[in-house]
């Protein structure tokens, strides 16, 4: 390890990516049963990705688990890349900015268009970090507000897309669903599409009646509302 690998390395100041760095360091890799089982964090792969947005490279391999026999993934320095000169990684956004991004969109997950209580929310890139950086100065624009739950379903699909591991087009991004789900073409460049339902308070009475009938028609809930839309449109034409 070069010198300036690690003073790189020591730099970052974040305590996800911190706690990987130093992981690193003692023992030459971490693993996702480490960073599960060791740190609690319940999505490996966002700690290792907070570390390379922190400009630190690392290259992911895999190795057998000695509590299951299966193979999982690990993480080490990856020394063939340089350090990508971001060293800090992400700004921290101010509350002033959370509110600015709520009188824009609402108290919502910009992909349900739900009602969440603000709390619950977090801000996120709507490009992400590793393809825009913070390229984008705080204009609520380029910015969403997203669940946990869904922060972490965008971080695994963008986390396996070609254009977030090899590409980095920005362009490509600006067309997914997980950056704009207003109007999109592809999700993960795969020709798909996706609708987000969340039914709350009175309204899950509709849904237990949708997983029943779905159940007397042995099919899922989803396959049962693509045949009812199917068929409504059908009917309208």
């Amino acid at each position: 390890m070069s010198q300036e690998f690690y003073e790189a390395c020591i730099a970052v100041e974040g305590k996800r990516a911190r706690t990987v760095i130093n992981h690193i360091l003692q023992n030459g890799f971490i693993t996702t049963e480490e960073l599960s089982d060791i740190y609690a964090y319940d999505h490996p792969p966002r700690a290792a990705r907070d570390v390379r947005e922190n400009g630190i490279p690392l290259k992911t391999y895999k190795v057998v688990s000695k509590k299951t026999g299966r193979k999982i993934a690990a993480y080490k320095f990856d020394f063939s890349e340089k350090t990508k000169g971001r060293i800090g990684g992400r700004k921290a956004f101010s509350i002033q900015f959370k509110k600015k991004l709520i009188e824009r969109y609402g108290s919502c997950s910009v992909l349900t268009n739900e009602k969440i209580n603000p709390r619950y929310l977090q801000i996120d890139h709507r490009i992400p970090y590793e393809v825009a950086g913070n390229d984008a100065n705080e204009d609520v624009e380029h910015y969403m507000l997203l669940d946990a739950s869904e922060q972490r379903a965008k971080s695994w699909s963008c986390e396996s897309c070609e254009n977030f591991r090899t590409n980095k087009d920005k362009n490509i991004c600006e067309n997914c669903f997980w950056a704009y789900p207003e109007n999109y073409s592809h999700i993960a460049m795969k020709p798909e599409r996706r609708l987000d339902i969340l039914w709350s308070g009175d309204n899950c009475k509709q849904y237990e009646l949708l997983v029943t009938e779905a159940k007397k028609e042995n099919q899922s809930p989803q396959s049962l509302i693509k045949k009812l839309l199917k068929d409504s449109f059908s009917d309208s034409n």
